[in-house]
């Protein structure tokens, strides 16, 4: 019977939304096999999310809850991924392309001695073989990628797989696990978390961002319609408002940046480069703010407005407070 295996990833004592949209997907994959669904999730306390993944379409969830676990170690994390998969032996993994799975995956699929599909949009299957679809040259065109080896590894972008709940009984597994503690390349000694409470950029639903039109470091413009939009919401920036130190590369969307998939993009004051549009072109509504009409932003833009953002953009905030106030 072919086995699915996705990584609940765990961050600040939290489970991210990620997991829940990778076990949807592995789901719906492990059902057109006919098959099973197992999740895993690591660190102390991590079997109190067992039951979220449960209501996600888990069949199983396997937990690895060791000390070297408490907080991310990209060798130790590998190590114990790759135990889990040489133990239980699926014919498919899949892990958020977060900040984390970025790492984590290739460092375990060379452990494992396969290939790892990255940043995939989506996957499909040819017979039983799994295949992801990813963009390619800053989002120009998209190709459809196989994975060699097994098991086959590839690791989704996150907001953009559709979570659906699909209960199922969610048997809770722990399992041994010992890593080698003399192949660590580093020893995490604090960890510096945004305490802001403000969501996440590749996980926010809603997404306000200023770029090089906003003159200066004074976003309120910008923080007052996140805060608007409410708590789905955050604020991001170009690389040229982060370089020129008005926001910190946490807020930066963009090839160098982070890349979002959020529901709704409203870009204030930035242009469009190639790199920016990289970063947040799969946006499924992108609404452009800017006073060049020929800015590159509006061949993305499904609205745009074309006009000084410093006078749009408070009219902006007046009607999106009285419409979403009704």
């Amino acid at each position: 019977m072919s086995k699915v295996l996705i990584y609940g990833e765990i961050k600040a004592g939290k489970i991210k939304k990620t997991a829940f949209e990778l076990a949807s997907e592995g789901r719906k994959i492990a059902d057109a096999l006919g098959g099973e669904l197992a999740a895993v999730l690591m660190g102390p306390g991590a079997e109190q999310f067992a039951t979220d993944l449960a209501r996600y379409g888990a069949d199983t969830v396997f937990i690895v809850d060791t000390p070297e676990l408490r907080s991310y170690n990209s060798e130790y994390f590998a190590q114990a991924l790759a135990h889990v998969v040489l133990e239980k032996k699926p014919d498919i993994v899949l892990i958020s392309h977060s900040m984390q799975g970025k790492d984590l995956a290739p460092r375990t699929a060379a452990k494992l001695g396969v290939a790892s599909i990255a940043d995939c949009v989506s996957f499909e299957l040819d017979g039983a073989t799994l295949v992801g679809k990813r963009p390619m040259y800053a989002g120009k065109c998209n190709a459809q990628w196989v994975a060699m080896g097994s098991p086959q590894m590839a690791s989704a972008r996150p907001n953009v797989l559709e979570v659906a709940e699909n209960p199922k009984a969610g048997t809770v597994e722990k399992i041994a696990f010992s890593p080698d503690t003399a192949r660590s390349t580093y020893v995490t000694k604090d960890l510096n978390l945004d305490a802001s409470g403000k969501v996440d950029l590749t996980e926010a639903e809603i997404i306000c961002s200023g770029g090089r039109g906003m003159g200066g470091a004074d976003y309120s413009l910008i923080e007052e319609m996140a805060s608007i939009f409410g708590p789905a919401a955050t604020v991001g920036a170009s690389r040229a408002a982060v370089d020129a130190g008005w926001r910190p590369h946490s807020d930066q969307v963009g090839q160098t940046g982070k890349t979002v998939t959020p529901n709704l993009y409203v870009a204030c004051g930035i242009s469009g480069s190639i790199q920016h549009l990289a970063g947040m072109g799969s946006s499924k509504v992108i609404v452009a703010i800017n006073k060049d009409p020929e800015a590159p932003i509006f061949t993305k833009a499904d609205y745009g407005i074309v006009g000084d953002l410093f006078k749009v953009v408070p009219e902006f905030n007046k009607e999106l407070r009285t419409l979403l106030a009704e």
